[in-house]
């Protein structure tokens, strides 16, 4: 395992500022205050199809899963498929717990097709401010990678990499919109220390009729290393809410410039498995009733 032990860089420091700095004047909304947290219904929040993340999470105590299928020509001779999702906890009202995993991943060339499990990425996505008529929503979100994808193969690097992204997510009229920015920390293969890049993802949707939704995002990376150059690419889908737990998706991506997964497809669904918190707010909700009869019962005479 690769030690984390290097200094933080410039525009991570940069990210970092923005959020205590935006922390302050959302002290009301601050994860603490786990008031409000319940909703009527179970309605799902899904990540997919874009490669940017919502800034608000999955409902307070509620279970969900992503998962789809991807099939891509990374370069020149070479085909790319895998099976994999992401599992959402709402542990509170602003903290959500996120595993994404790559099931099992094919890649075949001229010579041969190798599989393998993928790699897995963990880490908490924290909400620090609820989107308000001026002020969109505000988040951060750390995710560590766990090598799991073969190394022999080619499918892995076999080293630990760290993600800290922003995320920023505002509806304006009948669009919304999700801004990521992500600084990579890239565990160097056969040396030690990272390699470090960042990536920008500014994704959108509108409804076209009725559970018909269009989703449209350009995103890119900076440059990493001189074996991995900076691109830019773009993503297109349609998604549609079968019920409102249920969101199933599908689309394509073109790159706009050299470097970068040029040719993709993928499907896939959002599931909002269950709420794990049910007999919480059961006690809550009697809690709260008896407590305001109390409060304005008439006094006996």
């Amino acid at each position: 395992m690769t030690p984390f032990n290097r200094s933080l860089p410039g525009p991570l420091i940069s990210i970092l500022i923005v959020f205590f700095t935006c922390e302050a004047p959302a002290a009301a909304q601050w994860m603490g205050k786990q008031t409000g947290c319940y909703a009527d219904s179970i309605a799902a929040n899904p990540n997919r199809p874009t490669v940017a993340n919502p800034a608000d999470i999955t409902q307070y105590g509620v279970l969900e899963l992503e998962y789809g299928w991807d099939h891509e020509w990374p370069e020149k001779g070479v085909r790319q498929t895998s099976a994999g999702g992401l599992l959402k906890f709402g542990l509170l009202c602003d903290v959500e717990l996120r595993w994404t995993t790559t099931s099992v991943l094919w890649q075949s060339d001229a010579t041969a097709t190798h599989s393998s499990f993928g790699d897995n990425w963990l880490g908490p996505q924290i909400r620090f401010y609820r989107q308000t008529k001026w002020v969109p929503s505000l988040a951060f979100s750390y995710a560590v990678k766990i090598p799991s994808a073969s190394t022999e193969d080619g499918l892995g690097s076999g080293e630990v990499d760290h993600g800290f992204t922003l995320l920023v997510s505002k509806d304006i009229a009948h669009i919304h919109f999700d801004l990521n920015a992500t600084r990579y920390l890239i565990g160097r293969q056969n040396a030690p220390g990272f390699d470090q890049n960042g990536q920008f993802n500014l994704a959108f949707s509108r409804p076209l009729h009725g559970n018909l939704q269009f989703t449209g995002e350009f995103y890119g990376d900076t440059r990493l290393n001189a074996a991995s150059p900076g691109f830019a690419s773009s993503l297109w889908a349609l998604t549609y809410a079968i019920s409102p737990r249920l969101v199933i998706d599908g689309g394509f991506e073109a790159g706009l410039s050299s470097g970068g997964p040029h040719r993709h497809v993928f499907a896939g669904l959002t599931y909002s498995i269950a709420n794990l918190y049910p007999g919480w707010r059961k006690r809550y909700s009697g809690s709260s009733a008896a407590l305001s009869s109390k409060r304005f019962m008439a006094p006996a005479e």
